[in-house]
C-alpha cells in the first residue's frame, strides 16, 4: 500500500461483501484512495491482493440494521457493494463525509504535465471516467507497468497530450484507442508515422508539430473526421498530397518547414482549404500552373520568407494577407475581397491592388521604400487604419487626411514638410506625424478633427501650434499630446488651454522659459506632465489644482524652488533631477501614493535628517551620495563617468536593472551592465547583484576576453538557480580595462550580451554598434537554429509562446532553444571615442543609433544625457519599461593622473613590452583545496620573514625596508601609464598576514602618525604593500640585501609579495603565509573583494565600499570549514614555521632548482642609482 500516494482514509474494520447476508462479516483493511475503495485482507495487504471498488457515480448509504455502518456501492449494471462497520461515531461520520465527496465527483480531466513521469500512476487506472489526459513535458516510456502501451485501458479516453516527451518514434499501441478525438504528439522526434494511424477513425485533431516528418502515410486519408492537422516545424519540402483527401480540413498549417516554391496550382486543387499558413519557410519563388483563379483561399500568411516579388491577383477571394519581413520589391493583389493587408519590413517600392478594395479596413506598409501613398488606398471608402511610417513620403494626400472613414493615420519617420489644410470635419482619432520636417500644423486641425484623441508631433521643427476651436466652451477631445523635441516657445502654452481634456502632455526639449500659472490652472484633468529639457526656473504653484496628476517629469531645467506637488492626492512619480534645487519645503504628511522621487543632479541641495526621515516611506528615493573620504576614485574619474535613468512607463513595476562600477578591480577598469526581465523583476535584480562578482573571479582566471566573458555569463546563468527555471532576462555587460595587447591604445572595451539589450559606442560623432540583438525577427541565423531544433514558434514570433529572444539568462526549461551563450566583441578605445550608450529593448525600438548619439553627445552631464534618452523614448511612443545608461569617455593623455603627487613620469624607455599569456599552463604548486601549505623554510621565524619582506621591497623599489619604520610614498599611476612590468611576468600578488605587538616594521605604536598606504579600522591596522616584478634586467641589478635578512626565495622574486599587517586587541596569533596565485594573467590584487554599485530597495545606486579582506587571497593555504585559515599561535619571535615531513624533500628540490635557474649577480652601485621608483596603481 506504500505506493498509493492519494490515500484519503484507511483503517481495519469489519467488512461484508454483497447486499445479501450470504457473506459473513470479516476483519479487513479498508482504504479510501483517490476515487476507489480498496478492500484487502490484513495478512495479504502487502502482497497486493485486494478488491477495488470504483466509487465515482456510485452510492454511499447508511446501514440501518447495524450501528455505525455504511454501504459502498459502485455504478453500473454490475455494481458491487461492500458493507463496512465502524467502531465509533466519529469514524463513521468522517468516512461518510469523505466518501460522499468522492461519489459525487466526476474526474474527466487529469493534468500531469511537467512531473518528470516515466509512467502513468497506477491509481489512475482505477478511474474509468477519464476523458482527457495531459502528459506533456515528461519522460514517458513504452514498456512499463504504467507506460504508454497500457493507455488503451482508459476506455473513455478522448483527448491525449504526449507532447515534449522525446519518444523518438510513434507508439503504435496508441492506434488501438479508438475513442480518441484529440491527439497531440508535438516535439517527440518522429521521423515517420505508422500506417496503423488510419485506425483512429474518430480522430478530429492531430498535432504533429516540431518533429522530423517528411511525408504522411496514405492511411491518414481514412480519417474523414479530421478537422485540424498540425505539421508545422517539420521537414516537408512540398505540400503533402494527403491534404486533397482530408476534406474536413479548412486550414493548411505548415509553418517552419522547408518549402522553397509556392505552387498556387496545388492550392487550387484543394477547394476545402481556406486558410494557408506558410510562415518561416524558405519560399523564394511562386509558380502559377494556369490562369484559373482560386475562389476558396481567404487568409494567407507568408511572413519571414525570402520572396522578392509576389503576385496573388489570382486569389480573388483573399481577405487577409501577412507578408512581413520578406524581401519584397513589388506586390500585386486582387481587391475584390481584400480587408486587411500587412506588408511591413520589406523593400516595397510599389503596391498594386486592382480593383479598388472597397472592403479594405486596415493597411500597414511601414518600414518600406514607398515614396507616396498608393492611389487605390486614397480611394478606399472603408479604410480605418493606415500605417505608412518609416518610408520616404514627402507629402500626405488630401484625400487621405480628409477621408470620412480613416480613424488612425501613422506617417511618422518620413520626409513630410507640411500637411494639407482641412476644410471639412473628419473622424480622425489618432494622428502620428513624428520625425518629419514639419514647421507648422494645419490651422484648422483642431477645429475640424474634433474626434482627435492622440497627436504625436515630436521630433519636428514646430515653432507654434494651431489654436483650438473658437468659442467659450472648447469641443476638443484631445487627451494625449506629444510635442517633445521641437522649437516651441512660451507662446504655445496659452493655446493648450483650448484642450481641457488633456491627460498626458509632453513638452520636453523645447525652448520654454516660463509656464504661466493661469494656464496650468485650467488643465484640471492632467495626469502626466513632462517639461524636462527646457529652461524653466519654476513650476507654477497652480499645479496644485491638477488633482489627477500622478507623474511630473521636469529634469534638466533651472528649477530652484521645489514645486508644490506634495499636496496632490494622486502623485506617484516625481523627477526633478539635474536642476538647481537648494532646499525642500515639505508638508507634515506626504501623500501615501508617492512611490518615486528623483532629486539626483542637484549639486546644491542639502537634505536634513528630518527631511530624509519624512521621505523614508517612499519606495524609490534617489539622491546624490556624498563620496566617502577613503574612496580613491580620483584616479579613474577623469577617464569615465556615467549616468543612469530608468522609467517604468505605463506599467506598475520596473523590470529593468543596471550595474555601474566606475572603479572596478582596484581602479584599473570599469564595468557597466543593463538587465531587462521583460515581465519579471526578480532576475534583473539578481543579475545586478551578482554579475560583477562573477566577472571579477573570471578575470582572475583568464585574460582572454572571449573566455572570461563567456564564463561570466554561464556562471551567472547557473547562479540564478530555481528563479531561472521559468524566468529569463536579457543581459548586457561592458568591461573597460587597460589594453595590454594594443600598444597604441590605453584601454579596451569588451562587450557581451544576450537578448535585446544593446550597447553603442560614439566614435568621432558616429554610432558604432557593439552588440547583437538575439530575437527571432532581427536575427535570421538564430531563427534558423531554433527551427532546426524543432521549437514551436507561435504567430506572435515567440519561442513556445514565451519570449521572442533566442538567447537569454534563465529560461532553462526552454533549452536548447534558449541559450545563455553571449555575443562578445572587443574594441580598443581611442581618443576619438566620446561616449558609450547602454539601453534595453524599448529604448532602441524608438530611437535609432544615430539619433541617440546626436541627442546626448553635446550634453555635459551623463545623468542628464541618460534622462534625455528615456524621455525621448517615452515621447516617441514607448509605454514599456525603458532604461538608458550613458558613459562619458575621456581617453587621452590629458586625462593622465600620474603626476598628481608631483612625481615624474618615466620616459619611453621606462616601459617594457608586455607578453600576454592567453592560456597559461596549470601551475605545479598545490592549490588551496589540496590542503598543502605554502612552501617556507623551516628555519624562518616571524621576525625574519618580516625583515625579509622589507628587504624584498627595498630590492625592487630602491627604498628603505619596512624594518626601518619608513614606508615609501606610493606613486599613483593611472591606467594610461601602468607600472612597468617584466617582459615575461605580469604582476602576481601574494599575501602575508601576521599580528604582533612588537614587530620590526616600525608600526608598533598606536601613537604613530598615519602613513599613506596604511588603513586603520578601529583596533586593527592594515598595511597594504604591493611589490611586483620588474624586468629581468632590473632583477639582476637589484641592490644587495641587508645583512640581517636571509636570502629571499627565488620564487618570491618572480611572484612578488603582498603584505597585510593587522594589529588586534585580542591575544597575539602570528600568521604569515605568503601565497602565490595560480594564474599568471591576474590583473587585480585579490585582497579586495568585488566592488560594484549596489542598488537599494528603493532603486538608488549607493557608493562603493572598500573591502579589507586580506585573508581570502591565500589560495594555497589550508582552509578551515569556516573559509578562513590561521597558522599556529606564535607568542615568541623564535617560533618557527614547520614544513610537513612529506614535503621537505619537495621543498628543497624546488628551492634548489630555482636557485640554479635564476642566479643573482652582485649589482653595481651605478645600477642601483638608475633604478626608478615603481609602484602599482592599486596603492
Amino acid at each position: 500500500m506504500d505506493h498509493l500516494d492519494r490515500i484519503l482514509l484507511s483503517g481495519i474494520y469489519n467488512v461484508r461483501k454483497g447486499k445479501t447476508q450470504l457473506h459473513k462479516w470479516a476483519e479487513r483493511l479498508v482504504v479510501l484512495c483517490g476515487t476507489c475503495l480498496i478492500v484487502s485482507s490484513v495478512k495479504d495487504c502487502q502482497t497486493g491482493k485486494m478488491h477495488i471498488l470504483p466509487l465515482v457515480g456510485g452510492k454511499v448509504e447508511e446501514v440501518k440494521r447495524r450501528q455505525y455502518s455504511l454501504a459502498f456501492s459502485s455504478a453500473g449494471a454490475q455494481a458491487q457493494t461492500y458493507h463496512v462497520s465502524f467502531e465509533t461515531l466519529a469514524e463513521y461520520q468522517r468516512w461518510q463525509r469523505q466518501a460522499s465527496k468522492v461519489v459525487s465527483q466526476r474526474i474527466s480531466t487529469v493534468d500531469l504535465s511537467c512531473y518528470s513521469l516515466e509512467e502513468v500512476p497506477e491509481h489512475l487506472f482505477y478511474s474509468q471516467d477519464i476523458t482527457y489526459l495531459n502528459l506533456r513535458h515528461n519522460f514517458m516510456q513504452l514498456e512499463r507497468p504504467g507506460g504508454l502501451d497500457t493507455l488503451y485501458k482508459f476506455s473513455q479516453l478522448k483527448g491525449l497530450n504526449l507532447s515534449h516527451n522525446k519518444l523518438g518514434f510513434f507508439p503504435v499501441l496508441l492506434c488501438e484507442i479508438s475513442t480518441l478525438t484529440e491527439l497531440n504528439l508535438s516535439c517527440n522526434g518522429f521521423h515517420d508515422l505508422p500506417s496503423q494511424i488510419g485506425n483512429l477513425l474518430n480522430l478530429q485533431t492531430l498535432c504533429l508539430d516540431g518533429n522530423f516528418l517528411t511525408t504522411l502515410p496514405e492511411e491518414l486519408g481514412n480519417l474523414q473526421q479530421l478537422s485540424s492537422l498540425g505539421i508545422s516545424f517539420n521537414n516537408f519540402s512540398q505540400v503533402p498530397e494527403i491534404y486533397e483527401k482530408l476534406t474536413m480540413l479548412d486550414k493548411m498549417v505548415m509553418a517552419g518547414n522547408q518549402l522553397e516554391v509556392l505552387n498556387l496550382g496545388v492550392l487550387n486543387r484543394m477547394s476545402h482549404i481556406k486558410y494557408v499558413d506558410l510562415r518561416m519557410n524558405h519560399l523564394k519563388t511562386m509558380v502559377i500552373e494556369n490562369l484559373e483563379g482560386n475562389k476558396y483561399i481567404t487568409h494567407m500568411d507568408l511572413r519571414d520568407n525570402q520572396l522578392t516579388d509576389l503576385d496573388l491577383s489570382s486569389l480573388c477571394s483573399l481577405e487577409q494577407l501577412h507578408c512581413e519581413r520578406n524581401q519584397l520589391r513589388e506586390l500585386t493583389l486582387s481587391g475584390f475581397s481584400l480587408r486587411t493587408l500587412y506588408a511591413n519590413s520589406n523593400k516595397l517600392t510599389a503596391v498594386n491592388v486592382y480593383p479598388v478594395p472597397s472592403l479594405l479596413s486596415s493597411l500597414e506598409l511601414s518600414r518600406n521604400l514607398l515614396e507616396c501613398v498608393p492611389d487605390w488606398a486614397c480611394e478606399a471608402k472603408k479604410i480605418e487604419i493606415l500605417d505608412m511610417s518609416y518610408n520616404l513620403l514627402t507629402e500626405v494626400p488630401m484625400r487621405i487626411l480628409s477621408s470620412l472613414s480613416l480613424r488612425k493615420l501613422m506617417v511618422g519617420h518620413n520626409r513630410v514638410q507640411n500637411l494639407p489644410v482641412l476644410v471639412e470635419h473628419i473622424p480622425l482619432e489618432v494622428l502620428d506625424v513624428q520625425h518629419n520636417s514639419l514647421t507648422r500644423l494645419p490651422d484648422t486641425l483642431f477645429s475640424k478633427a474634433l474626434n482627435l484623441r492622440y497627436l504625436n508631433a515630436s521630433a519636428n521643427s514646430l515653432e507654434s501650434l494651431p489654436s483650438a476651436c473658437a468659442g467659450e466652451e472648447s469641443l476638443s477631445a484631445l487627451q494625449l499630446l506629444y510635442l517633445t523635441n521641437n522649437l516651441l516657445t512660451d507662446q504655445c502654452v496659452p493655446i493648450l488651454v483650448g484642450h481641457p481634456h488633456l491627460r498626458i502632455l509632453h513638452l520636453a526639449n523645447n525652448q520654454l522659459q516660463t509656464f504661466p500659472a493661469s494656464k496650468l490652472n485650467k488643465l484640471e484633468e492632467l495626469e502626466e506632465l513632462n517639461l524636462s529639457g527646457n529652461k524653466l526656473k519654476t513650476i507654477p504653484t497652480t499645479i496644485a489644482n491638477c488633482k489627477r496628476l500622478h507623474t511630473l517629469v521636469a529634469h534638466s531645467n533651472n528649477i530652484s524652488i521645489f514645486p508644490e506637488i506634495l499636496q496632490l492626492p494622486q502623485i506617484q512619480f516625481v523627477d526633478l533631477s539635474c536642476n538647481d534645487l537648494t532646499e525642500i519645503l515639505i508638508p507634515e504628511a506626504l501623500p501615501a501614493t508617492l512611490q518615486d522621487l528623483d532629486l539626483t543632479g542637484n549639486t546644491n541641495l542639502v537634505l536634513e535628517h528630518k527631511t530624509l526621515d519624512t521621505f523614508s516611506h517612499i519606495t524609490t528615493l534617489k539622491i546624490d551620495q556624498k563620496p566617502l573620504p577613503t574612496t580613491d576614485s580620483t584616479i579613474t574619474s577623469t577617464f569615465w563617468s556615467h549616468g543612469l535613468a530608468e522609467m517604468a512607463g505605463q506599467r506598475n513595476k520596473l523590470c529593468v536593472s543596471a550595474l555601474a562600477v566606475d572603479n572596478f578591480a582596484e581602479g584599473v577598469g570599469a564595468v557597466y551592465g543593463m538587465f531587462d526581465g521583460d515581465r519579471n523583476e526578480e532576475l534583473p535584480r539578481l543579475l545586478q547583484c551578482t554579475m560583477a562578482d562573477v566577472l571579477l573571479e573570471e578575470v582572475q582566471q583568464s585574460t582572454n576576453d572571449t573566455v572570461f566573458m563567456a564564463n561570466t555569463f554561464l556562471v551567472s546563468h547557473r547562479k540564478l538557480g530555481m528563479a531561472g527555471q521559468k524566468l529569463g532576462s536579457s543581459a548586457l555587460l561592458c568591461y573597460i580595462r587597460p589594453d595590454t595587447a594594443d600598444p597604441t591604445s590605453s584601454f579596451s572595451l569588451t562587450v557581451a550580451n544576450v537578448g535585446t539589450c544593446q550597447a553603442v559606442l560614439c566614435r568621432s560623432g558616429k554610432p558604432v554598434p557593439l552588440s547583437k540583438v538575439f530575437s527571432l525577427e532581427q536575427d535570421s541565423e538564430e531563427a534558423q537554429r531554433v527551427k532546426d531544433q524543432k521549437a514551436i514558434i507561435t504567430e506572435d514570433n515567440k519561442v513556445n509562446g514565451v519570449t521572442c529572444c533566442t538567447r537569454m539568462l534563465g529560461c532553462t526549461y526552454l533549452y536548447p532553444w534558449i541559450l545563455p551563450k553571449p555575443h562578445i566583441s572587443s574594441t580598443p578605445l581611442t581618443i576619438q571615442d566620446e561616449l558609450l550608450i547602454l539601453g534595453n529593448k524599448a529604448l532602441w525600438e524608438h530611437l535609432s543609433y544615430t539619433e541617440a548619439v546626436n541627442a546626448v553627445r553635446h550634453v555635459q552631464d551623463p545623468l542628464a544625457a541618460a534622462k534625455k534618452l528615456c524621455t525621448l523614448a517615452q515621447s516617441y511612443g514607448c509605454q514599456d519599461n525603458v532604461g538608458a545608461m550613458v558613459v562619458y569617455l575621456n581617453i587621452g593623455e590629458e586625462g593622465c593622473t600620474c603626476e598628481m603627487n608631483g612625481l615624474t613620469l618615466p620616459g619611453p624607455g621606462g616601459f617594457a613590452s608586455t607578453t600576454i599569456i592567453k592560456d597559461p599552463p596549470k601551475p605545479t604548486t598545490p592549490s588551496s583545496s589540496s590542503g598543502i601549505a605554502s612552501e617556507f623554510s623551516s628555519e624562518m621565524s616571524t621576525s625574519e620573514v618580516s625583515s625579509e619582506v622589507g628587504s624584498t621591497a627595498s630590492d625592487e623599489h630602491n627604498t628603505v625596508g619596512l624594518d626601518a619604520g619608513l614606508l615609501p610614498r606610493p606613486e599613483r599611476r593611472c591606467s594610461l601609464h601602468p607600472t612597468p612590468t617584466s617582459g615575461v611576468f605580469q604582476r602576481q600578488p601574494s599575501c602575508a598576514t601576521f599580528s604582533s605587538n612588537q614587530s620590526d616594521n616600525g608600526l608598533d605604536s598606536d601613537d604613530d602618525q598615519p602613513v599613506e598606504g596604511v588603513i586603520t579600522n578601529g583596533s586593527k591596522v592594515e598595511v597594504e604593500v604591493d611589490i611586483h616584478c620588474c624586468r629581468g634586467r632590473d632583477l639582476e641589478n637589484s641592490p644587495t640585501l641587508r645583512e640581517n635578512s636571509p636570502t629571499p626565495c627565488p620564487e618570491e622574486h618572480a611572484r612578488g609579495v603582498f603584505l597585510g599587517i593587522r594589529r588586534q586587541n585580542s591575544v597575539n596569533s602570528g600568521i604569515l603565509l605568503p601565497v602565490s596565485k595560480d594564474k599568471m594573467e591576474l590583473q587585480k590584487s585579490p585582497s579586495t573583494s568585488c566592488l560594484y554599485g549596489k542598488k537599494l530597495s528603493n532603486g538608488s545606486i549607493v557608493p562603493l565600499e572598500d573591502s579589507l579582506n586580506l585573508i581570502e587571497v591565500a589560495t594555497e593555504a589550508p582552509k578551515k570549514k569556516t573559509g578562513y585559515f590561521a597558522a599556529p599561535t606564535q607568542l615568541e619571535p623564535e617560533d618557527q614555521f614547520v614544513v610537513p615531513r612529506d614535503l621537505e624533500e619537495e621543498v628543497k628540490e624546488q628551492m634548489k632548482h630555482h636557485q640554479e635557474s635564476r642566479p643573482e649577480p652582485e649589482p653595481s652601485e651605478e645600477d642601483r642609482t638608475e633604478l626608478p621608483e615603481e609602484f602599482d596603481t592599486a596603492l
